[in-house]
């Protein structure tokens, strides 16, 4: 068998997938996915020499298994120690890394070629509308974050530029730069929107919503943004995020930006797993159900929790790791044993903390989700911290200048 990316096997895997994503939310073919992700491992068996060497230990190989929940899940960990890729490396068209957030020096080798690219814009591009973007075609959009040019290894930067030309009007802004935050053009643009009546989206990390927050609350600025303005943050386990709790978060952004709780949207993403997990409570708000937070599961993924000694699948509602089948994941592999902890809900998971291999506890340390690497995220932060230590100072003169004294 030719598994190559120019054979029929692969190109037909990657439309069949496409087709499967391009059916929507409300698709509940089991035996479709189930055909899907059997492919995927005969392809990633074949091809993955590390993967394959693990199942192998665990004599599991294709034509032998008959279902998804039978597909090894590769930890983590692995993606650290080799090159787990479907297809040569240099057919790569996206290459970066993993934060390093457990060992900084050894970071996760991430790589996808042009197929894998295409399932992944399709597939988050999908989500992206359907959970952040329910509502409006296009809206000006705030990232702060740097532009792939400024940090072309860093996945939260790829991704999300996918996400202005999709999403993002023409004035939509880079807010990192290699100086720190553009904290005039941030502040200015959050005036405007309060003036003009026309709503907008800030898309960050956790932590810099945070210091923002905080920074407004030292300084007691206050912000009235128009309805349907929203936030998106990525980032923060066990109840943490950054330097506040959930809570406070969302008490935070209704106090001083005037945004409400359901339209501040939370994402895990994982450089081991190509498709973005987003909270529903924006959509089940504007679909008139009740506010309850968690992260949807779409339909080319499962998600299972297993027990932390046993791997085996836990009571529901019962804490354990999450493990993820993601057909998306057709450049590296299909089935990933992640060291997140979390519980399941009726239609989704809640995550809540990291498993601490070394000493057998929960990691209360809060992670970060930008992919860029530690130093990069170190980076940002200190560029961060040290932009709004001004805040006060820049939001008076634009203020002055607003009314002309």
């Amino acid at each position: 068998m030719d598994y190559s990316l120019e054979s029929d096997f692969v190109r037909q895997l990657d439309l069949n997938i496409l087709e499967y994503v391009n059916r929507g939310l409300d698709n509940s073919d089991e035996e479709g996915f189930n055909s899907l992700a059997l492919q995927e491992f005969e392809l990633q068996y074949h091809t993955v020499a590390p993967y394959r060497k693990f199942c192998q230990d665990k004599r599991v190989e294709p034509g032998r298994i008959g279902m998804w929940t039978q597909i090894p899940a590769v930890p983590s960990m692995a993606f650290k120690k080799f090159v787990m890729t479907s297809f040569p490396v240099e057919r790569a068209e996206q290459r970066y890394f993993t934060s390093g957030t457990t060992d900084p020096l050894n970071k996760g080798k991430i790589m996808r070629d042009s197929g894998g690219v295409e399932l992944i814009n399709a597939a988050n591009g999908l989500l992206t509308r359907e959970y952040l973007f329910p509502d409006i075609d296009r809206m000006k959009m705030l990232l702060m974050v740097p532009s792939p040019q400024m940090a072309p290894g860093m996945g939260m930067a790829v991704g999300l530029d996918v996400v202005r030309r999709m999403f993002g009007t023409a004035d939509s802004a880079y807010l990192i730069g290699r100086t720190g935050l553009n904290l005039e053009l941030l502040l200015k643009s959050i005036v405007e929107s309060e003036r003009s009546g026309v709503p907008l989206v800030i898309v960050g990390s956790t932590a810099g919503f945070v210091y923002f927050l905080k920074a407004c609350e030292r300084d007691g600025i206050r912000f009235r943004l128009p309805p349907g303005s929203r936030l998106c943050d990525g980032g923060g386990y066990l109840d943490q995020f950054g330097e506040c709790s959930r809570d406070e978060f969302y008490r935070k952004a209704g106090e001083i930006m005037d945004i409400e709780e359901h339209h501040c949207v939370n994402v895990l993403g994982m450089g081991e797993i190509s498709t973005n997990f987003f909270d529903n409570v924006l959509r089940d708000k504007l679909s008139g159900n009740p506010l309850r937070r968690y992260k949807a599961v779409p339909p080319w993924t499962r998600t299972q929790i297993v027990d932390v000694e046993t791997f085996k699948p836990v009571e529901h509602g019962s804490p354990g790791l999450l493990r993820h089948y993601d057909l998306i994941n057709r450049s590296m592999v299909v089935a990933v044993q992640t060291d997140n902890v979390g519980f399941a809900v009726d239609d989704g998971f809640e995550i809540i903390g990291r498993w601490k291999k070394s000493s057998f506890e929960l990691e209360t340390e809060a992670i970060t989700q930008s992919h860029g690497g530690k130093i990069m995220t170190q980076l940002i932060e200190f560029l961060l911290k040290r932009s709004l230590k001004k805040v006060g100072r820049v939001y008076e003169k634009i203020s002055q200048k607003q009314t002309g004294y």
